[in-house]
């Protein structure tokens, strides 16, 4: 098993969850109308359909992230490579996203919200892993 790509995976499900749910929690919340799923309260700031996608798309970060949990989980587990370079590929695509995802938070949020370390510490896992394979 590659400790670094387990790691990895499974900081990408805990940030998936941790960001549904504080997103939920600190965000959402207070933009329902009457308990609904869908956040629809308007404001002068957001329409009704702009909240509805902003909500949407939140939602889909967490869920392409536990995507990525689940390749790098399944490829740590794997002993023997058939085809390694399509998992180094892979592996390459991920860190890369990792990484600019990283910039994107840190420059976006002025590096006050601590999701940028925690996609640049995957990101740095998935690259040792790939040094040791």
């Amino acid at each position: 098993m590659n400790n670094y790509l387990f790691i990895a995976g499974i900081l990408s499900f805990l940030l998936g969850v941790i960001h549904s749910v504080l997103g939920e929690y600190l965000i959402f919340k207070k933009k329902r109308i009457k308990k609904e799923i869908v956040p629809s309260k308007d404001s002068l700031e957001l329409r009704e359909r702009h909240l509805r996608i902003l909500w949407s798309t939140w939602h889909l970060a967490s869920v392409f992230g536990w995507c990525i949990a689940g390749l790098l989980i399944k490829i740590s587990l794997i002993e023997n490579f058939q085809e390694i370079e399509l998992v180094n590929f892979i592996l390459e695509l991920i860190s890369s996203t990792m990484f600019f995802g990283a910039i994107l938070v840190l420059i976006g949020t002025k590096g006050k919200h601590p999701g940028w370390f925690i996609l640049l510490l995957i990101g740095f896992l998935i690259v040792v892993s790939c040094k040791i394979m």
